[in-house]
């Protein structure tokens, strides 16, 4: 949101549920003399201006002397609130219209349409959160499995926030340490005759674990890619299918039937992943399939997993082994699973075999394809093998302690780094340097640290943040 030029505690309004048809809507209001405003156009205004706070009021949204709908006010005074201002939300029935007429009302009634985040930014600059919970706010409202909702809970309750004070804590009491030897030094000719530099290792070993957090915790956010590949026909977009539950790609023997990629979000065990069906890999002078092909390995190329299909009647053909090997060669950071398709096809066992056995012979091939599964996305024999190893790649390509405090955005890391980097440049000059250099050092990431939690913000940072929050939120 744009902070130029924001008057705090202005009454704001926004719609804070989907403008669709429901069961309930829910019109949220916030700023000093909200519930007066509301009074105004309520049917019992008296018993909405007498409400304690966490209280619901039962009556009816009126313009004028008619009557827009019967509603339910839920009454909330500063501080305790969201935002830490005077609140009310209305909670309406559901319909388009209803929630939109009361919406109208209030903005005609002396209320200001919010902006983006605004009330989020509202109970931050109130003090009532930090940015870390601010994001994580965000972060659970765009959660798109179980656990990567879970990972954003732990740090809108707190746990993020936890562990930078606890670091800053540790930072902070090494300054106090370094200021006493200063103010009364005993003839030490250097740092290291006086200085124990425990607290701050600590702190260096702390901050190394958030940094590296990142790496999976980017995973659970923003999801992996997974890339179906393999020749025509090997059946690539009936797994694509079988996977989602449903006929999404269109499935023939035709050969060249797909000839684009499609994509679908789907839930590999609690990670969130992009699964691509693409155009199967051949020679082909049909340009518009050739084209498909060019898009199949970029796509490959920008992979985070790469499920390699071979239909097991066929066989491992020189082609697919080029593929393997081109992978190895180009995209090594890129894991790859082997696919043995249509194993439910009586000739599949004879084939798969031996084309398991043609890898084995290639040394360099056999380390590339640690995993392979047999799979029939007919009968689904296979699936769920496939979907351990799928997790089980993307799990090891972003390994951390899950139990540990996790960073939620590419911001925290990049300050959490600069902090980092700040501690062990401090810890670099405890044997040769003067103690004031080492507590410049310090005083550095402290200031790293608090651009984490929001102590230390520039402005184009905030509107960056709270922008991309729904309104009403």
């Amino acid at each position: 949101m744009d902070n130029t030029g924001y008057t705090p505690e202005e009454p704001i309004a926004a719609i804070a549920t989907a403008l669709a048809p429901s069961a309930l809507g829910i019109v949220r209001a916030s700023g000093r003399g909200c519930i007066a405003l509301l009074a105004k156009i309520f049917s019992r205004p008296k018993a909405l201006l007498e409400a304690a706070g966490n209280t619901i009021v039962y009556g009816w949204i009126v313009d004028g002397g008619e009557r827009i709908d019967e509603v339910l006010v839920s009454v909330f005074k500063a501080p305790k609130s969201f935002t830490g201002e005077e609140m009310a939300e209305i909670s309406c029935h559901g319909g388009v219209s209803v929630v939109t007429a009361v919406y109208s009302l209030l903005l005609r009634s002396g209320f200001r349409q919010a902006e983006r985040g605004e009330f989020t930014f509202r109970a931050y600059i109130n003090g009532k959160t930090d940015l870390t919970k601010a994001e994580a706010v965000r972060e659970i409202i765009d959660s798109k499995t179980d656990a990567s909702r879970s990972h954003a809970a732990g740090r809108l309750a707190g746990n993020l926030y936890g562990t930078i004070d606890s670091v800053k804590k540790l930072i902070v009491e090494t300054i106090a340490d370094i200021e006493v030897e200063i103010e009364y030094p005993e003839d030490e000719e250097n740092i290291a005759d006086s200085f124990d530099d425990t607290k701050l290792r600590r702190a260096e070993k702390a901050l190394s674990d958030l940094a590296s957090s990142w790496k999976s915790e980017k995973i659970y956010q923003d999801g992996a890619r997974v890339v179906l590949c393999g020749k025509t026909n090997a059946g690539k977009s009936s797994l694509f299918n079988s996977l989602l539950k449903e006929d999404r790609a269109i499935v023939s023997d035709i050969e060249g039937t797909t000839r684009d990629f499609i994509e679908s979000w789907i839930d590999f065990d609690g990670i969130p992943a992009r699964l691509f069906d693409t155009a199967g890999l051949r020679e082909t002078e049909d340009v518009i399939e050739a084209r498909g092909v060019e898009i199949t390995k970029d796509l490959s190329a920008e992979a985070d997993l790469i499920l390699y299909l071979v239909d097991s009647t066929v066989g491992l053909t020189d082609e697919d082994s080029a593929f393997i090997e081109a992978h190895g060669e180009k995209n090594s950071s890129v894991p790859l699973i082997l696919l043995f398709t249509k194993s439910d096809s009586e000739s599949s066992s004879t084939k798969s075999a031996n084309s398991t056995n043609s890898v084995s012979e290639n040394p360099a091939q056999n380390l590339l394809v640690e995993n392979s599964v047999s799979i029939s996305s007919k009968t689904g024999e296979g699936i769920a093998e496939l979907c351990s190893l799928v997790k089980a790649a993307l799990s090891k390509s972003a390994e951390t302690d899950r139990n540990q405090t996790g960073l939620g955005s590419e911001r925290q890391k990049v300050s959490v780094e600069e902090a980092l980097e700040s501690v062990r440049h401090a810890l670099s000059l405890t044997k040769d340097f003067a103690l004031d250099a080492v507590v410049q050092d310090l005083e550095d990431s402290l200031d790293a640290l608090g651009a984490v939690t929001g102590e230390i913000t520039p402005d184009d940072i905030l509107g960056s943040i709270f922008s991309r929050f729904c309104v009403g939120k």
